[in-house]
């Protein structure tokens, strides 16, 4: 079914199911192909994606990229870093001034099949709760630090959990200092693995 993604990717660019309820012009934002051998599973496009068509093109990817222990040539080859939000376009800020959750037509619409046409995945890398929640299901902790602690749980299926990398969660990371000392170490060998093979 791979040989089928570029025009599947076509139609997810094309998308203009939630157009009424964005105050921009949707702009799907992703890349994939069939050879990824890493998933980055988040939330949704931030502002400075969605200006310029790149995801995590803003602080919040350079740490990201900081925790996966690659640099940004080798997070924006396409053939072997796929990255996928929840919500492909921009949701827009809420009244405090923070993204938006992810819309959720998106997965419904597009995700069961667009990771049927990603065969090679060895790695699978979920940022956040929206993304955790839907890959993990019932598998799910009832809080992100209760997912992202037992991370070892998912490792057997090379399945990590992060808190999305926004400079919101600074705090968090002081208080979980195991997420840095425990869980990264482990996250940058099983990429470097992934990107190996």
């Amino acid at each position: 079914m791979s040989d089928d993604l570029q025009p599947y990717l076509d139609q997810i660019r094309a998308c203009r199911l939630c157009a009424s309820e964005m105050s921009r012009v949707p702009n799907p934002v992703l890349q994939a192909s069939s050879t990824a051998r890493i998933l980055v599973a988040g939330q949704a496009p931030g502002n400075l994606a969605d200006i310029t068509g790149i995801p995590f093109n803003d602080p919040s990817g350079k740490r990201l990229r900081a925790w996966m222990g690659v640099t940004d040539e080798e997070f924006y080859d396409a053939s072997r870093i796929a990255i996928i939000p929840m919500g492909f376009c921009f949701p827009g800020y809420d009244s405090r001034g923070a993204d938006r959750p992810p819309m959720k037509r998106c997965a419904e619409a597009w995700r069961a099949g667009l990771l049927q046409r990603l065969p090679d995945l060895r790695v699978t890398i979920l940022v956040g709760a929206p993304a955790q929640k839907w890959h993990l299901g019932p598998r799910i902790g009832k809080t992100l630090t209760e997912t992202v602690s037992k991370w070892q749980k998912y490792t057997s299926d090379q399945v990590f959990t992060t808190p999305h990398p926004s400079w919101r969660n600074t705090v968090w990371l002081k208080r979980n200092p195991w997420f840095e000392l425990e869980l990264l170490p482990d996250l940058r060998g099983a990429v470097r693995v992934a990107l190996a093979s």
